[in-house]
């Protein structure tokens, strides 16, 4: 049995899931497909990194996700001025 992890969301303490069948339960459907690939083409020198990208995305943070994207609107104003 896997160890279990938690983070904050919001304030929240949530669980994060940490194995490839919870991870895959947590995703939505339309990124199962993806999460499979990723997963099956993944070697000993990358898994980590694959499954904590996915544990990652499986546990969405609704205000990171804000911050990021009025990163990526700011940095695409950035380029169009230049």
């Amino acid at each position: 049995m896997s160890e279990s992890l938690r983070t904050f969301v919001g304030g929240t303490e949530v669980e994060v899931p940490n194995s490839i069948p919870d991870i895959r339960a947590a995703l939505p459907d339309e990124r199962r497909k993806e999460f499979d690939l990723a997963i099956n083409g993944a070697g000993v020198h990358e898994i980590h990194a694959v499954m904590r990208h996915w544990m990652l995305e499986a546990v969405p943070d609704p205000e990171a996700e804000k911050i990021l994207a009025r990163l990526a609107r700011d940095e695409a104003e950035r380029r169009s001025v230049a």
